[in-house]
């Protein structure tokens, strides 16, 4: 009998880091590991070996899929490149409207706005994640990188209950940068 390795075991970091953040919104900050890792992986190395091997949420979407999936291929428009691209830019956008936002609460030109929105649309009620005792533009920060990954997993859970399981993996913001970076690393070879 194989045993597991470590890094199959990295879907219930993603788990709890989901939940965490319902408790204490600065555990949002741990998501820049999600975010630095893969990059900084596909750099040195000019593969896309956090992907294959170390992603917590490809990893929990792949354990949830094996119960509710309805394993169905996915439309061909959602692997074009355009899609996955598109979908890069949406969370970017996403990604660098949270960096200005919480410039502004750094600078006082807003006030901390302690909501999570999905979407940027829908919030979400959090008055019980209150992180009152350290400066406001990093609650600032927590709160808008929280919404950033809670987003892109409920898409992912929702692609993953239509299609098949790591259906997400194909147009993840992520997976797209760190290909796009592989590309470039292996251009000459």
């Amino acid at each position: 009998m194989k045993t597991k390795s470590w890094n199959n075991y990295l879907w219930i970091a993603s788990a709890t880091y989901l939940i965490l953040g319902f408790f204490n919104i600065l555990f949002a900050w741990l998501g820049m590991i999600c975010f630095i890792t893969p990059l900084t992986i596909a750099l040195f190395t000019g593969n896309k070996g956090y992907c294959h091997k170390y992603c917590g949420r490809g990893q929990l979407l792949a354990k949830l899929g094996t119960k509710i999936s309805r394993d169905k291929p996915m439309p061909q428009f959602m692997r074009t490149s355009y899609f996955r691209y598109g979908f890069l830019i949406f969370f970017m956008t996403m990604f660098f409207y949270m960096v200005f936002i919480t410039q502004q609460v750094f600078t006082g030109a807003v006030d901390l706005a302690e909501i999570v929105t999905l979407l940027w649309t829908f919030e979400v009620p959090w008055a019980f994640a209150n992180a009152t005792h350290v400066t406001p533009w990093i609650t600032q920060y927590a709160f808008g990188f929280y919404s950033v990954m809670v987003t892109s997993t409920l898409i992912g859970i929702v692609t993953m209950i239509l299609y098949k399981p790591r259906s997400f993996c194909v147009y993840c913001p992520m997976g797209t940068m760190t290909q796009g970076i592989c590309k470039l690393k292996n251009q000459g070879e």
